[in-house]
C-alpha cells in the first residue's frame, strides 16, 4: 500500500512513522556509512524533516515501512541547493514546478524489494502527473542508478562526485518521459492503481484538487 503523508500527518501513524526513521538510520548510516544525524530514538532525521515534506511511502501488511522518499518544492529549502551545488555548476532550483526527491530508502524487513521500488517510482510519476510537475531534482549514491535504469526512468545526470559505488550524484527526472505502463507492469499493478493511491490521500483529506 503506497502512503501519501505530509509531516505533519506522521503523528497519526507512530508505527509507520518511527520505523521509517528508524530504517533510514539502517540504510544511511549503517548500511552506506553516510556521515547522518541518527537520534537517541534510533531515527535518521536532518532539517528537511522539519520543513513539512511530502513523504511517499509504502506501508507493510502489519502497518510499519516498506521503503519511502521524501519530497519538497525548491521554492523553500533542499537540499541541492544548499549543499550540491557544486555539483550542478552552481546552478539553484527554484521552480513550484520542479520538487526535490531525496532519501529513497528500503526497509530491511521488505521481501520483495524490487517490486517496492517500482512502486515508489510509480508512485513518485503520478505525484508529477497530478500535481502537474515538470521535473523532480534528486541527490541520490550511485548504486541507485542501476535500480532507476531497470526501472527505465533513469534521470539526466547533472553531475557527480566520488568514485565507484560510493559515488553521490544530482539528477533530474522528467515527469512527462515517465514510463506508467512499465512501472506498473514492475509494481505488479493495473493501470490507474497510482491515481487511486494519490486521490484516496489527498481527496479525503480536501487538500488538493487533483486532474481527472
Amino acid at each position: 500500500m503506497i502512503r501519501y503523508l505530509y509531516a505533519d500527518q506522521l503523528d497519526e501513524t507512530p508505527k509507520l512513522r518511527d520505523s521509517m526513521f528508524r530504517d533510514r538510520a539502517w540504510q544511511f548510516r549503517q548500511r552506506l556509512n553516510w556521515q547522518v544525524n541518527v537520534d537517541a530514538r534510533g531515527f535518521e532525521r536532518d532539517q528537511y524533516d522539519d520543513e513539512n515534506p511530502l513523504y511517499v511511502i509504502h506501508q507493510l501488511a502489519d502497518g510499519s515501512h516498506g521503503g519511502s522518499m521524501r519530497f519538497l518544492p525548491t521554492t523553500g529549502p533542499t537540499m541541492v541547493n544548499d549543499h550540491f551545488l557544486d555539483l550542478t555548476n552552481g546552478v539553484a532550483f527554484k521552480s513550484p514546478l520542479i520538487w526535490e526527491c531525496t532519501r529513497f530508502c528500503q526497509s530491511p524487513r521488505s521481501d520483495a524489494a524490487a517490486r517496492v521500488s517500482a512502486r515508489l517510482m510509480l508512485a513518485a510519476a503520478e505525484l508529477g502527473r497530478q500535481f502537474s510537475l515538470d521535473h523532480a531534482v534528486g541527490v541520490f549514491d550511485a548504486r541507485m542508478v542501476r535500480v532507476y535504469r531497470a526501472m527505465g526512468w533513469a534521470p539526466e545526470l547533472l553531475g557527480q562526485q566520488g568514485e565507484g559505488a560510493d559515488a553521490i550524484g544530482v539528477g533530474l527526472w522528467e515527469f512527462s518521459r515517465a514510463p506508467f505502463h512499465r512501472l506498473n507492469a514492475r509494481a505488479g499493478v493495473r493501470d490507474g492503481t497510482a491515481g487511486r493511491w494519490l486521490r484516496q490521500a489527498f481527496q479525503s483529506a480536501g487538500q488538493v484538487e487533483l486532474i481527472a
